[in-house]
């Protein structure tokens, strides 16, 4: 009887020693907080943010980074309903005009690189050498005259590098919209970059891409077309992030949303962007802010 009672308070004993130090470890845990990124598909398909999410999770270990990745069109849409606490965009224009209706607090440039206009290697429409006004200029004369052998795909999707675009067939003269219905040639994926690239690809057609995911799908085999404009102001494809502003949205996490910019801004964040892409593609895939805007 009595080793009964000895065996019945010993277990006892362990299970409030148990429950003692469950209660100190979970009092001494930071409390999880979740932070919500809305990003392009670019800085997604290429693995950049997945590294920098690691790494800020390792320095803000009670922070949880959940990660929407869509066109810039779409991001925008989330912050402007609260869905995300902060973004990470590309599209110059829209991003102030976010930024001056009161859905965003700041607007801080982080890193870029380049759009390019890849296609065929045997470049049907001609376009080597050609700025990047001439080569749409040019594809889109060959592809209507000869929609067989010369194909533009484009994603179609709102985002920051479907804006690229329209951008540059303003400047050729013709309204993006003449240009959406002009026939066979013209090809809208309505996805996003990396999906565009693979459509293009199968359609032997051009595109407007950002370089950093041409050169993860073709490190990855996945795409024969190659580039052909790659240089000129045109080009320049810029990233920013933007804390979504609390006095519109209370809910949003903010401190954690500017210590993510401060993140990405600061000598770490600028290291991760300039190593990133060295020894997988020979290249970094993006530059860091920190080196200056080209002039």
């Amino acid at each position: 009887m009595n080793r009964r009672i000895l065996f019945i308070i010993g277990i006892l004993a362990i299970l409030i020693v148990g429950a003692g130090i469950y209660a100190y470890t979970s009092s001494t845990q930071p409390e999880t907080t979740r932070l919500i990124v809305s990003t392009t598909t670019s800085l997604e398909d290429t693995g950049l943010l997945e590294e920098i999410e690691t790494a800020f999770e390792d320095k803000y270990p009670g922070v949880d980074v959940s990660v929407i990745s869509g066109g810039t069109g779409i991001a925008l849409q989330y912050g402007e309903r609260g869905d995300a606490d902060v973004l990470l965009t590309h599209d110059k224009n829209r991003e102030e005009e976010f930024i001056e209706s009161g859905f965003g607090t700041n607007r801080t440039e982080i890193a870029y690189n380049y759009f390019w206009i890849v296609g065929p290697e045997n470049d049907p429409a001609g376009i080597r050498g050609l700025n990047a006004t001439e080569a749409f200029s040019k594809i889109m004369e060959e592809g209507q005259n000869n929609p067989d052998e010369v194909k533009f795909a484009s994603r179609g999707d709102d985002s920051g590098t479907h804006a690229r675009e329209k951008q540059i067939w303003e400047r050729t003269g013709v309204s993006y919209e003449e240009v959406s219905g002009s026939g066979a040639w013209y090809i809208e994926s309505g996805r996003g970059m990396g999906e565009t690239l693979l459509l293009a690809s199968e359609q032997n057609a051009y595109t407007l891409t950002d370089s950093g995911t041409f050169l993860a799908y073709t490190n990855e085999g996945r795409i024969r077309i190659v580039p052909l404009v790659t240089i000129g102001d045109e080009l320049l494809n810029v990233y920013a992030a933007m804390p979504v502003n609390p006095e519109r949205h209370p809910n949003v996490n903010y401190e954690g949303a500017q210590n993510f910019v401060n993140f990405l801004v600061s000598p770490d964040g600028q290291e991760i962007i300039e190593n990133f892409g060295k020894e997988e593609y020979g290249q970094p895939l993006f530059i860091p802010i920190s080196q200056g805007l080209p002039s």
